[in-house]
């Protein structure tokens, strides 16, 4: 079957030619719903903080946002500086209940891309998220074992904050960490899950849809030491066309922030006696 185009384009009418084209947002100029009975302003507020302005403005208020406007602001960071209490498995009168802890690796040499860990603890009763700590590794030229001693690293890492899981991005040269880092655990003995992750989206896209969207909902917090560190002048330097030269921690982050959470449980808590019922009759 064969078919033949008008090739007289003058006198073809366009596809919906005549239509007009509706757009009602959620919300209008005045700021009043448009549907109160299914959205009332309470539940479009917890819309928006659950996706993010940008996200919003797009699906919510037809307002789309081009990403190459977009910047990561640490000025919306919530910081904090109480550390996590594994007993009771909270953060000041936050109740954690899940923990990320993410290794985007590189050799770790000068001149070469960043090796970084993340540890990101979670709230998600409340949908808050606390990135608690992070480990920008580095090895020295000369080190003859770079991936071997950078297990040793992040090992001790793990000792300090109590964590028995790790997601490690296999892409590269991670491919081979998981068995040198298990095997550095054995002789530490440490019993520690490895989740292998490989990323196939570019990485200006994983951070922008991973970082953004919490950054504008405000439930983004962040430990005081952290500011120590260059996380937050890659921040301030990123841009989503990736003309940035330092972006290594902005992409562990991002890998702790979607990787799958593992649930935390309390340590320890108070015991108290509990004393059986013995006055009932067996007839």
């Amino acid at each position: 079957m064969s078919f033949r185009l008008n090739e007289n384009f003058d006198n073809s009418t366009p596809f919906l030619s005549g239509y007009k084209q509706l757009k009602i947002p959620i919300i209008d100029s005045s700021g009043n719903p448009a549907w109160p009975e299914m959205f009332p302003l309470e539940k479009i507020h917890e819309l928006e903080t659950m996706v993010g302005h940008r996200h919003f403005s797009a699906q919510m208020l037809l307002e789309y946002i081009a990403e190459e406007r977009v910047h990561l602001d640490p000025g919306a960071i919530n910081f904090y500086d109480e550390e996590f209490d594994k007993r009771f498995c909270k953060i000041g009168d936050h109740r954690i209940s899940g923990v990320s802890f993410y290794w985007d690796p590189s050799v770790g040499r000068n001149n070469s891309d960043g090796s970084v860990c993340v540890l990101v603890y979670r709230d998600d009763k409340n949908r808050d998220i606390f990135v608690h700590d992070i480990l920008y590794i580095s090895v020295p030229d000369d080190d003859l074992y770079p991936l071997a001693n950078q297990c040793k690293t992040v090992l001790d890492f793990m000792k300090k904050h109590f964590l028995i899981r790790i997601g490690i991005e296999i892409n590269g040269l991670g491919n081979a960490l998981p068995e040198i880092i298990r095997t550095e655990a054995q002789q530490e003995q440490m019993l520690i899950n490895i989740i292998q992750i490989s990323n196939h989206i570019k990485k200006e896209t994983r951070i922008l849809n991973a970082i953004e969207p919490m950054l504008t909902t405000g439930h983004f917090y962040m430990h005081e030491k952290i500011k120590k560190t260059m996380l937050l002048s890659e921040m301030l330097a990123w841009t989503p066309i990736g003309s940035v030269e330092h972006d290594d921690g902005l992409d562990a982050l991002a890998g702790a922030l979607t990787m799958e959470p593992w649930p935390t449980r309390p340590l320890g808590q108070r015991t108290s006696l509990i004393k059986a019922k013995t006055d009932f009759s067996l007839l």
